[in-house]
């Protein structure tokens, strides 16, 4: 049994937070870490696979180049966390919520983000092709090259958001295209939203 996987399972254990640690190059297999409460920890270039992170809290915690994968955090909540270079395609954040975080070169294809919230956080280059963002809300965040692409964001909330750096390429949208309302798109991509709407725009 590694540090990592040790860790975790003495703090489920007890009852108690995974606090104040550091795990480099470290794995974690098929654990029910549901409710665990994660402060002050930093991960560096670790693997997760089929873990179950349902309503877990990271505070102040930092990801760097890990991985995820079949994980799921749905209803889990993260305050001044900073995840770097790391994936988690098909990952399950179902109402997940996000205050203050730093998200740059994640990879999150076909990512599950239906409900979540994204507050005061900064994305930076992050994919998010083919991901369910439905009924995601984006409160006071910046987007920075970050890849829509056949993403589906029907009834999103993007009021106030700056997408004119993003990828929008066959999003989905409702017929109205109310979830760009109030958003602030490039001119290139008045496109994408002509079509929806059923214009066609001349040469």
């Amino acid at each position: 049994m590694n540090d990592l996987t040790a860790a975790l399972l003495s703090a489920r254990e007890e009852g108690e937070q995974l606090a104040w640690g550091t795990f480099v190059r470290e794995t974690a297999e098929r654990l029910d870490l549901s409710d665990l409460t994660f402060r002050q920890t930093r991960f560096a270039r670790c693997q997760f696979t089929d873990c179950n992170f349902s309503g877990a809290a990271f505070y102040g915690c930092e990801f760097e180049d890990c991985a995820f994968t079949g994980c799921r955090f749905p209803v889990s909540f993260w305050k001044d966390a900073a995840l770097s270079g790391g994936k988690a395609e098909g990952g399950d954040f179902r109402k997940a919520r996000f205050k203050d975080c730093a998200l740059a070169r994640l990879r999150l294809r076909w990512a599950n983000l239906t409900g979540a919230l994204w507050e005061r956080c900064a994305l930076t280059g992050c994919d998010l092709k083919e991901s369910g963002c439905q009924e995601l809300r984006v409160v006071k965040t910046t987007l920075q090259t970050v890849d829509f692409t056949r993403a589906d964001l029907f009834r999103a909330v993007l009021k106030g958001t700056d997408l004119s750096g993003c990828t929008l390429d066959g999003v989905t949208l409702s017929a109205s295209c109310q979830e760009l309302r109030g958003a602030r798109i490039h001119a290139s991509q008045a496109a994408v939203v002509a079509r929806i709407l059923g214009i066609e725009i001349a040469d």
